[in-house]
């Protein structure tokens, strides 16, 4: 992903400076996540952030390296799970101890879910070479390690690619749509509890052999 271009005398190693940057990421967040990029303004920014726009200018050049920022922090943040599938552990408490941490990250930080989704439903302007690059590396080797399994016949036989993509709609779904399930859930308290029961039993039978 092209990361932004900081001024590297702006950026500091200060303590005070490192927390004010990620204030700034966090309000961003949210300022991102409810209006888009395009929608979204540096003031809003400042403001969500406590501080002023020539002060949130002094660590960020740019609205874009801002948001950009914030596309890193959130990427980083989801692919570290799926790093962690272990080609010899139990594949079906390798995967989904990788479907619970998509959950609960959907649980605990939805903006972050649904300002990537903002950012896919725009045709990835900003990402489009990290999908391609980083991104297609990592799947592609995660893809790999579930064909092996499958291979040994430790899984049944179904498309790596497409289980990944099963795992993402079904764990996403409730951050990005969170509205919707607001409305149609009796008992939001119990919300994520019954979807991890569900997600499992439909994963293990699904796939266990």
């Amino acid at each position: 992903m092209t990361k932004p271009k900081l001024d590297s005398k702006k950026l500091g190693t200060t303590r005070i400076q490192a927390q004010n940057r990620q204030i700034i990421i966090g309000a961003a967040l949210q300022i991102f996540s409810d209006y888009g990029y395009r929608g979204s303004t540096v003031a809003q920014i400042a403001d969500a952030a406590n501080m002023s726009k020539a002060n949130l200018l002094y660590y960020f050049e740019s609205k874009q390296d801002v948001y950009l920022s914030v596309l890193e922090c959130t990427l980083t943040e989801w692919l570290q799970p799926l790093t962690q599938l272990n080609p010899e552990g139990d594949p079906a408490e390798e995967i989904w101890t990788y479907v619970k941490a998509k959950l609960a990250m959907s649980k605990s930080n939805p903006e972050a879910s649904r300002l990537y989704a903002n950012e896919i439903l725009q045709g990835a302007p900003m990402i489009g070479h990290f999908l391609q690059t980083d991104l297609r590396e990592l799947l592609d080797n995660r893809c790999a390690i579930i064909q092996r399994w499958i291979d040994e016949g430790r899984l049944n036989a179904v498309s790596p690619l497409h289980l990944m993509f099963f795992i993402w709609a079904t764990t996403q779904h409730y951050a990005d749509f969170s509205a919707q399930t607001a409305f149609l859930t009796d008992n939001t308290e119990t919300l994520f509890d019954d979807a991890e029961n569900t997600l499992k039993t439909l994963l293990f039978n699904g796939l266990m052999i």
